[in-house]
C-alpha cells in the first residue's frame, strides 16, 4: 500500500514537471509576444554610442518641424501643395509597437518621422500622412511604418511591423486591393532611410540592394508591395549630400538632399516616375524644397493663441 502510494506520488511529480517543461516550451514556439522578444535578441546589432551632440539636439524637449513647397505629380499632371517633416524622439514599445507611456528599460528610443503631404487634384483634396518610428541605436530596421491617405473617393491605409518578419496589413476601397495580409523578409525599407539620414547618413545602404518601396508610393501607383531590386548611391556637391535610390523595374528614382553636417537638415527631394493612366501616362517629376524650419514642442502648442505659428512655417 505504501509503495503503491509512493508510485502515485513519484508519478504526480514526473506529470508536474513535464507540464512545467511544457508551459516553458509552447510559448516560446507559439506566442507572438515572445517570438518577438527572441527575434530582438538574435537579430538586434550592438547598439551604437548617440554623441552628446546628437543627445543636445534631439532630447532637448522640443520637435523639429520643416515645411516645404510641394509639386507632386498626379493622375498624369503636376499638382501643387505644401509638404510637412516632423522629428521627435520618444520611448517605443518593443511588444506592442506603440509610444510608451512610462519609462521602462525595456523601452526602445526612437527617432519618429511624420511626414505629410496636401495637396489639390482638380476639386478634390489629398491628405496623406507617413509614420516610421526608427531606433536611435541605428542598429536594426524601423520597427513601425503606417501610411494613410484620403481623399474623396476613399481611404487606405497601411502599417507595417518589424517581427519575426515583416508583417503588414493593408486596407483599400479598391476592390483589386481589399483587405490584404501578408509577411516579407527583411529587407531596406525606403521609410526608414529618412530616419537613417537624420541619425547617421554613413550608414546607409550603398550600390545593389533589395529594398521595399514607399507605403505611399506602392499604394498610390497600385504596384505589388514587395521587395525590388535597387541601385543606390550618396554623393556630396558644395556641402550638400544627394542619396539616390533607382529602381530599374519600376522605372522611378528618388533623390534625398540634405546637409553633410549634423543634424543633416533635409533641404528637398525629387521623385521621377512614371505617372497618370491610359493615355495620360508620362514620366514626371514631384519636387519639395524647404520653407522654414523650426523646433519647438508642437504637442503644447493647440491653443488659437498658437496658430501664428503657423505663419512661421509658410502653412
Amino acid at each position: 500500500m505504501k509503495l503503491l502510494k509512493l508510485n502515485k506520488a513519484v508519478y504526480s511529480i514526473f506529470g508536474l514537471v513535464i507540464f512545467i517543461s511544457s508551459c516553458k516550451e509552447k510559448p516560446e514556439n507559439n506566442s507572438d509576444t515572445l517570438a518577438l522578444s527572441n527575434t530582438k535578441t538574435k537579430t538586434e546589432a550592438p547598439k551604437k554610442e548617440l554623441s552628446q551632440e546628437f543627445k543636445n539636439y534631439w532630447y532637448n524637449g522640443t520637435a523639429e518641424i520643416t515645411s516645404y513647397n510641394l509639386e507632386q505629380a498626379r493622375y498624369g499632371e503636376i499638382r501643387e501643395g505644401s509638404a510637412v517633416l516632423i522629428y521627435v524622439t520618444e520611448p517605443f514599445l518593443p511588444e506592442a509597437q506603440v509610444k510608451a507611456d512610462n519609462s521602462n528599460k525595456s523601452n526602445i528610443p526612437v527617432l519618429k518621422l511624420n511626414s505629410t503631404k496636401n495637396y489639390l487634384t482638380g476639386i478634390y483634396p489629398y491628405s496623406i500622412m507617413t509614420s516610421s518610428f526608427y531606433p536611435v541605436h541605428d542598429n536594426q530596421h524601423a520597427l513601425k511604418l503606417s501610411f494613410s491617405s484620403q481623399e474623396w473617393c476613399g481611404h487606405v491605409y497601411a502599417q507595417l511591423n518589424n517581427k519575426d518578419d515583416f508583417e503588414i496589413i493593408s486596407h483599400s476601397y479598391f476592390e483589386s486591393e481589399g483587405d490584404q495580409s501578408l509577411h516579407l523578409n527583411k529587407v531596406a525599407l525606403e521609410n526608414e532611410i529618412w530616419n537613417k539620414i537624420r541619425i547617421n547618413p554613413s550608414d546607409l545602404p550603398i550600390g545593389e540592394i533589395s529594398m521595399i518601396p514607399s507605403l505611399e508610393f506602392i499604394r498610390l501607383s497600385h504596384k505589388e508591395l514587395k521587395a525590388y531590386e535597387a541601385t543606390t548611391s550618396l554623393t556630396e556637391v558644395n556641402g550638400v549630400n544627394t542619396y539616390e535610390v533607382n529602381y530599374p523595374v519600376l522605372e522611378r528614382t528618388l533623390k534625398i538632399n540634405f546637409e553633410n553636417k549634423f543634424p543633416y537638415m533635409i533641404e528637398s527631394w525629387s521623385d521621377t516616375f512614371l505617372e497618370g493612366f491610359g493615355s495620360n501616362k508620362k514620366v514626371l517629376t514631384s519636387k519639395a524644397t524647404r520653407i522654414n524650419r523650426i523646433t519647438t514642442p508642437y504637442w503644447q502648442q493647440n491653443s488659437n493663441k498658437d496658430l501664428s505659428l503657423r505663419d512661421s512655417l509658410g502653412l
